[in-house]
């Protein structure tokens, strides 16, 4: 009994690890501070297929940008602290 327990769990363990494979892209170079880096990366992403899923400050006050298409996630933030 202890056997097909352990097996059962090894199995959907396995099974959780391969389906939640989702590709996070992180890129932390661009200046999100100068508003035509802001438009450029709207137009370019939008005209690639990419849906904007959020935009935040982080807790270090950097401005972030969170993209999703289909089970990936683009992730940029800015290499600047924010500032009004």
């Amino acid at each position: 009994m202890m056997k097909k327990l352990q097996l059962l769990f090894t199995v959907i363990m396995l099974s959780v690890v391969f389906t939640a494979k989702a590709d996070t892209i992180k890129i932390a170079n661009l200046n999100l501070n100068n508003p035509d880096v802001r438009k450029c990366l709207l137009e370019s992403t939008q005209s690639e297929g990419w849906k904007l899923a959020s935009v935040y400050l982080n807790d270090d006050n950097k401005l972030v940008y969170v993209f999703d298409k289909n089970d990936s996630t683009k992730i940029y933030t800015s290499k600047e602290v924010f500032t009004k």
